[in-house]
């Protein structure tokens, strides 16, 4: 069986602040943890008001300061963003303070719009130095060289773990080149998820970090003690997106009765493409989907994201989805 992992965007919901949605996301790592989980990734954005994990390695801090065991990581950093040699830095830091316990996730999208792109003072031309970034970056993570005059400190000596994410066949047949491992952004752009593993698969080569493919994919698993209460919970998420479609995002709303006095139905088509890879339902159908869906792609490694709006409620299906894959 696959292994189980979260990704953690810090939602913001409605009525509550931004500090309550850093610490919700602490509070849903110590469950996580106890849960059997192995890893609890946040991801950088910006300019979303509802997603509080732009300043990444500081959320990767918060997160990682209020557990003990289970992987705290990026899913991801977007390199074209930064600096090779500073993100050296803040995750060989990282890797100091938290020993074993750091992975990092990479990307090559902005993670924003174009406006913001410029905000940050980044040439959009970057993402294509993305393979050549990426080297570098593992580069100042690893030993220095006899002779090396520029050090990554901390950093150096750190071999934090990288991995390569995406949602093309670009970032897979980079992972595969390098022999890293690869995560599918399936839980909010599956169009290509077949084709990538594939081709992740056929083309990797053995590497130093890694002897053989190890592919992680997302999926949305919305889980309740009823199938009618989990698709109420989920309404949340689904609102989201189509306030994506409309390019009107607000903040994380409360579930609603009926989805479909929210959406037109041109927005349920684009939120459905978009959250194709999604599981709804009681123990039941989670355990139905998560069957289907392992046997489609034989993934190693499943990033859940369940996205509602009562906390609560949000840690009880993690530890329903852990109950069904571990038993």
């Amino acid at each position: 069986m696959a292994e189980l992992s979260i990704l953690e965007l810090g939602r913001v919901r409605e009525g509550f602040t931004r500090a309550d949605a850093l610490n919700d996301a602490r509070r849903v790592a110590r469950h996580a943890e106890q849960f059997g989980y192995k890893r609890f990734w946040v991801a950088e954005h910006h300019n979303m008001k509802a997603v509080t994990t732009a300043a990444t390695s500081l959320v990767i801090s918060h997160i990682a300061a209020g557990t003990t065991s289970i992987r705290v990581g990026a899913g991801g950093i977007m390199l074209p963003n930064h600096a090779p040699y500073i993100i050296a830095e803040q995750f060989g830091t990282l890797e100091a303070l938290y020993p074993g316990r750091i992975d990092l996730g990479l990307g090559r999208a902005p993670g924003t719009d174009q406006m913001t792109l410029r905000a940050l003072r980044r040439d959009p031309a970057s993402a294509d130095r993305f393979p050549q970034d990426v080297l570098e970056l593992q580069a100042w993570l690893g030993p220095v060289e006899e002779g090396q005059r520029i050090e990554a400190v901390p950093g150096s000596n750190s071999n934090v773990p990288l991995w390569i994410l995406g949602s093309s066949l670009f970032g897979a047949q980079v992972a595969a080149a390098y022999g890293l491992p690869y995560g599918f952004a399936s839980h909010f752009a599956p169009q290509a998820l077949d084709d990538a593993l594939a081709t992740y698969r056929a083309n990797f080569q053995p590497s130093a970090q890694l002897d053989k493919p190890h592919a992680l994919i997302g999926v949305n698993i919305i889980a309740a003690e009823t199938t009618e209460e989990a698709k109420y919970l989920a309404t949340s998420q689904q609102m989201s997106f189509a306030n994506l479609v409309r390019g009107d995002r607000k903040l994380t709303q409360p579930p609603i009765e009926d989805i479909d006095t929210y959406w037109t139905e041109d927005e349920k088509i684009r939120a459905a493409q978009m959250l194709a890879v999604s599981i709804i339902g009681d123990r039941n159908k989670v355990k139905e989907g998560i069957d289907r869906l392992l046997a489609r792609t034989r993934a190693d490694e499943l990033m859940i994201v369940s996205d509602m709006y009562d906390v609560d409620k949000r840690i009880r299906s993690f530890e329903i989805i852990s109950e069904v894959v571990n038993g």
